[in-house]
């Protein structure tokens, strides 16, 4: 059985720290609570940028990629960005302020993040509770009206604005930097 998080009275702290982590439902009752005006869609599972491709006849705005990475340091970086944007793993650390990049392991993004491969996603955000991870958005992010992430799982996808994705992330209790990858 699964324990649920408890939500906060004051929706600009983070959930409790608990053992226990959300769910896509949980991502749907916390965009309410926040008066955040989203759509909710169902699709097959997509694990890539290409895989998810078709899903722009289905889905408006903008559709956007998700790195989860680690720095030499032990530093953990959650990037989102439009998926057309190059990110070059070698420059980024000048670019965002970190020391040398690497994509994080499967086990340290579900330690982090309780999401798996192919579902990383600033949603998940809810589920760092210590904000141990430091969180970068694409500036392109914000030419969009609407953005697209999955709510923790690759079976669906999420499209709000990407101001209320800013206040999304404030909520769970992060602050981020905006970068222009061009």
């Amino acid at each position: 059985m699964i324990k649920m998080p408890v939500m906060t009275q004051n929706l600009l702290k983070p959930v409790p720290e608990t053992d226990a982590f959300a769910t896509p439902e949980d991502i749907v009752a916390r965009l309410e609570e926040l008066k955040i005006a989203f759509e909710h869609y169902h699709h097959d599972p997509v694990f890539t940028v290409e895989e998810g491709l078709h899903l722009h006849d289905i889905i408006p705005g903008g559709h956007c990629k998700n790195l989860f990475l680690k720095d030499k340091k032990g530093q953990r970086w959650l990037i989102s960005a439009i998926e057309s944007t190059v990110i070059d793993l070698k420059s980024l650390p000048e670019k965002i302020g970190c020391a040398r990049v690497s994509f994080g392991s499967p086990d340290r993004l579900w330690e982090s993040l309780k999401v798996k491969p192919g579902s990383v996603t600033p949603f998940a955000l809810i589920n760092d509770t210590t904000q141990h991870v430091n969180v970068v958005l694409d500036k392109a992010l914000f030419e969009y009206e609407q953005v697209n992430f999955h709510p923790l799982i690759n079976d669906q996808s999420i499209a709000l604005a990407p101001d209320d994705l800013k206040t999304y992330i404030k909520a769970c209790g992060h602050e981020f930097q905006s970068v222009d990858f061009t």
